[in-house]
């Protein structure tokens, strides 16, 4: 199977906790970084993230009034 290559770049500024951790979990898992910041990424909810967002705002609307 052919893998997708990134189409963007990203450049994360970390802490060196944060760094050592990452370090850390790939060393433990034996798998590489981009690995597991993708699988973070993909874990996120962000259509209940929208939701959450878009409700807010039309409370703050809706007391405005």
């Amino acid at each position: 199977m052919k893998k997708k290559w990134a189409v963007k770049r990203l450049t994360v500024n970390l802490t060196t906790e944060e760094m050592k951790k990452l370090e850390r979990y790939c060393a433990f898992t034996g798998r590489p970084a981009t690995d597991v910041i993708r699988e973070l990424l993909r874990s996120l909810e962000v259509d209940n993230a929208e939701n959450s967002e878009k409700e807010t705002a039309d409370s703050a609307i809706t007391v405005g009034s």
